[in-house]
């Protein structure tokens, strides 16, 4: 169970330990469908509170001192244009700068613009006017120029919740799935599992064929939610390494990479197809670079800790936007396909296998190995296509 940011009290109830800062004016309001809307006071999601799983480097600098994006693209061996439909991230609170900022990030990289003039961006406030929060803000940066950075030419539909409480998250989530254009839906932030999750599974699916993605956390073994839900491709996290000459040395998972075992989900059909056993949902299904001391390059001018320029952010809430992305290149990363692929006699040509690295100290449950493990999935992405 992810903890960083949330403590247990009495038999399951969640309280949030997160700080609000700021306000932002409303730039766009979403129509939130009746049925959603009914869950406020529903005793499952007023329980849940979320956080961003992200981790800063060091403070803020006047220039980038994280990953490139073509240094991110050749470690997965990505190509360096494409994607098609929409990417739809949802995050809580507003970031009113996101815009403004993937303006500076797509400069500085040479990447193309990405506005709402060019009818590629797109902000989207659910349930009113969302006021701002600093933390989410670098969250909501993140997101967002890193899903454009991987699939350049997809549009970007930023939709932002009126909270961090499940229930305004899970309003901004069927926002997301019910636009027919979002192929993929990124969802970087989790906490703690809770009794009665399973039956929210059904606004984790789209009738329009997109994916939804979620990071596990950053505080190692154990399993969180969303990314429990079988219908959520759960990303954990590893670390990248490269040589003197900047060519890629090893990956290897990462120490914070959430994972585990869910506490009240079964396992899914396209995990027992691949031999796993056990009777319950294991996580995370792949993996992406999440250690900070590979973090990637992120532009924030929201005043992150009181501070505005570039920041160097890891956490595997920057493997679910660039998983998305990826989903965006090739139209076709599901379970699904993860699963078929990684018990196929061509794996290696799918996913890079991360066999060294823990997460804890629980034995076999906490340490990567050869094939699946409850650390980094089937592994890291090697196509884009699968």
């Amino acid at each position: 169970m992810t903890r960083s940011l949330i403590s247990l009290v009495g038999a399951g109830t969640l309280l949030a330990a997160f700080a609000f800062a700021g306000c932002a004016e409303a730039h766009e309001d979403g129509d939130v469908p009746a049925a959603v809307e009914a869950l406020k006071g529903d005793p499952g999601l007023d329980i849940f509170i979320a956080h961003p799983p992200h981790h800063v480097r060091e403070d803020a600098t006047t220039s980038p001192t994280g990953l490139s994006p073509t240094k991110v693209r050749v470690a997965y061996g990505l190509p360096a244009t494409g994607g098609s439909g929409t990417i739809a991230i949802v995050d809580a609170y507003d970031n009113p700068n996101a815009e403004a900022d993937l303006r500076v990030f797509s400069t500085q990289f040479g990447l193309p613009q990405c506005t709402t003039a060019n009818g590629c961006f797109k902000k989207v406030m659910v349930g009113g006017k969302v006021r701002g929060d600093s933390g989410w803000g670098l969250e909501i940066a993140l997101d967002v120029q890193w899903a454009h950075a991987i699939a350049p030419n997809a549009k970007i539909l930023l939709v932002e919740a009126k909270s961090a409480s499940g229930t305004d998250l899970l309003n901004a989530v069927n926002y997301a799935r019910n636009q027919p254009d979002v192929v993929a839906v990124s969802m970087s932030w989790g906490g703690g599992e809770f009794s009665g999750e399973a039956s929210y599974d059904q606004y984790f699916t789209s009738v329009y064929g997109a994916t939804f993605f979620a990071s596990s956390g950053d505080n190692g073994t154990g399993a969180s939610w969303p990314a429990s839900s079988p219908n959520i491709v759960a990303v954990g996290g590893t670390r990248l390494a490269f040589n003197a000459d900047g060519t890629l040395a090893s990956e290897t998972a990462w120490s914070g990479s959430g994972g585990g075992v869910s506490a009240y989900q079964p396992m899914p059909a396209f995990q027992t197809a691949l031999g796993l056993t056990g009777g319950k949902r294991l996580i995370p299904d792949v993996s992406f670079d999440a250690d900070p001391a590979s973090g990637v390059s992120v532009y924030d001018s929201y005043s992150y800790n009181g501070q505005r320029g570039w920041f160097a952010v890891g956490g595997t809430s920057a493997g679910a936007p660039q998983w998305a992305a990826i989903k965006s290149l090739g139209l076709s990363a599901s379970n699904a396909f993860f699963y078929q692929d990684a018990a196929g006699a061509s794996a290696a040509t799918f996913f890079r296998d991360i066999t060294s690295g823990t997460n804890g100290s629980c034995g076999a449950v906490c340490t990567a190995a050869t094939g699946y493990d409850t650390v980094t999935g089937v592994g890291s992405p090697l196509k884009t296509v699968f």
